[in-house]
């Protein structure tokens, strides 16, 4: 533990882990309620996804996007069919993901010629990540300390149960709005209707 950096209290040292429970190195089970803080729904060591881990390993373990693989094109392609959408952006994590969405909202308005479009709308104690795009979505002072200052053009509303919540949403939409970024659902606040 001596040369992690300290992110977090990390009380436990865990050893392994299967289906929905995970075990310190004392032997002693936790039901895992934190699931990779919502990332791993997937459980631990089921056997089919480790066959599936084990046979993509067999071809590479990691391809730059600079090239493509027939199982990125293949799982785009259903992206796209389920979401009705046309093109699709893989990322190695959500604050990635959430990072390029801003990204990308700010490029399309620049693209059109509407480079004052750049405002991004997110939700009170909202957690989009820690990039530094992501952190300014992000509702939680204390994650912003020392990292100042943040990326302009950032607003924030109530949470859907606070009071007035989606009036407030649609009045903060305006034209230099590019996007909303929303956590459905707020694990890092806790979890609101």
């Amino acid at each position: 533990m001596d040369h992690l950096m300290p992110t977090y209290r990390r009380h436990l040292l865990l050893a392994r882990g299967e289906g929905s429970y995970l075990e310190d190195t004392a032997g002693r089970r936790y039901l895992d309620w934190v699931t990779g803080i919502a990332v791993n729904a997937l459980g631990h060591r089921h056997p089919r996804v480790v066959e599936a881990l084990r046979q993509a390993s067999e071809r590479f373990l990691h391809v730059s996007n600079l090239y493509r693989t027939e199982v990125q094109e293949a799982l785009a392609a259903r992206l796209s069919r389920l979401t009705g959408l046309d093109r699709v952006f893989f990322a190695n994590s959500g604050t990635e993901a959430n990072e390029a969405a801003i990204k990308l909202a700010r490029r399309f308005f620049a693209a059109r010629g509407e480079p004052d479009r750049y405002e991004i709308v997110s939700v009170r104690h909202g957690f989009h990540g820690r990039t530094l795009g992501a952190l300014a979505a992000t509702d939680k002072p204390q994650y912003h300390q020392g990292f100042g200052p943040l990326p302009p053009g950032f607003r924030r509303v109530p949470r859907s149960d606070e009071e007035g919540a989606f009036q407030a949403l649609r009045a903060a939409i305006g034209p230099q709005t590019a996007a909303v970024i929303l956590e459905v659902v707020q694990g890092e606040a806790g979890v609101y209707p």
